[in-house]
């Protein structure tokens, strides 16, 4: 048996961007339906690392990061749970003077977008933060930035939607799409469905369905690599990150240390975290973080997403096809971009403009 729908916008991916886009569309009174070859927030929207953080985002994302930040403040009247979300402040650790002139300098960018980081180094440093060792000598602190339970929060935006009304089929792979004119027509498991509009919300896998309608870009898989540790006195009171990369953590209120660094590894479905990274990465975060030495890690994860060679996301209309929108390739940063990314998705379907800009966003930009 076929079942035949009928839908205003079809969303190809559950993930949290699927899922937000569905839940703002169904909030104007638009017919959405999100297929998922899975479970809704289950890939790289439920398994990554919780970061909401504007700080160290490029001068492209800077008004589509804040967009998505205001909305995190108000997560429990949207979505009926708090996700854990806590505004902790993110604390960006510099090594070398370099980095905190570089740090001090991304902060002046940040301060022309109304957003506020402080350089703090020298002994108010060591003397606010006697946990760190010598290996770094300050930081850059975004105050506003926090983090979240990405196990909470991705679902939640599923169930959201269909609350409010939004239509929502797991385990369902789109197996053909087309667009005849008028319409796309797919079919999805057992159902053929019609649809005005189509969003590529597929995460890693976005890049097959773009290239259906001609608009392959150079994605490519990533597999970021993350732990957790015992329970530990509380003692890291914001999200970590390092200038020039290395490792990133953050302390839950349990006490238990959520770090993460380096890749994983995996295939064109899974990601398998690697024992030989945590332990390689974690041997550089205790030397920067002493009290993590004796630390019991009870568990790593990894999540696949998709990686952009300048590390924006694409986002926006098709370049071929007129009603199609994109919005994938977050490189290991949609997280907290989601949100406000399936607001403006909503806002290309219903109004046909945004006010934020993403020019910088087209999928075009990889055009031969």
């Amino acid at each position: 048996m076929t079942d035949r729908m009928d839908v205003d916008v079809l969303i190809v991916g559950g993930g949290l961007v699927g899922a937000a886009s569905a839940l703002y569309l169904a909030k104007r009174g638009v017919k959405a339906l999100v297929i998922e070859r899975g479970y809704c927030g289950a890939q790289a929207s439920g398994v990554n690392y919780g970061g909401v953080r504007c700080q160290g985002r490029t001068k492209e994302q800077m008004p589509l990061a804040l967009r998505a930040r205001r909305i995190w403040n108000g997560l429990p009247e949207l979505i009926g749970i708090d996700g854990e979300f806590t505004v902790s402040g993110h604390l960006r650790l510099g090594r070398n003077e370099a980095d905190l002139d570089a740090l001090a300098a991304w902060a002046k960018m940040a301060e022309s977008f109304g957003l506020s980081a402080s350089i703090i180094d020298g002994a108010p440093f060591r003397a606010r933060y006697p946990w760190l060792s010598r290996a770094v000598i300050g930081g850059s602190l975004c105050p506003s930035d926090g983090h979240a339970n990405p196990r909470l929060v991705s679902p939640a935006f599923a169930r959201a939607a269909v609350s409010a009304g939004a239509m929502v089929l797991e385990q369902t792979e789109l197996t053909e799409i087309a667009f005849d004119g008028n319409h796309f027509h797919a079919q999805a498991g057992v159902h053929r469905v019609r649809a005005k509009w189509c969003i590529n919300a597929a995460g890693a896998w976005a890049n097959q369905l773009a290239e259906t309608f001609g608009e392959k870009t150079p994605l490519e898989p990533m597999y970021p690599n993350m732990w957790v540790t015992e329970p530990l006195p509380r003692f890291i009171p914001h999200n970590l990150g390092i200038y020039g990369g290395g490792f990133y953590a953050r302390q839950v209120d349990r006490g238990n240390c959520v770090l993460g660094g380096g890749m994983a590894r995996g295939d064109d479905r899974f990601a398998q975290p690697s024992d030989d990274v945590t332990l390689s990465v974690m041997r550089e975060a205790q030397t920067i973080i002493p009290a993590l030495k004796q630390a019991l890690v009870i568990r790593s994860w990894s999540g696949l997403d998709g990686k952009t060679p300048d590390r924006n996301p694409v986002i926006g209309p098709s370049r071929t096809t007129p009603r199609l929108l994109h919005a994938f390739g977050f490189s290991g940063g949609g997280f907290m971009l989601a949100p406000g990314v399936g607001e403006i998705l909503a806002e290309l379907v219903c109004d046909g403009e945004t006010e934020t800009p993403i020019d910088a966003f087209s999928i075009d930009r990889f055009a031969a």
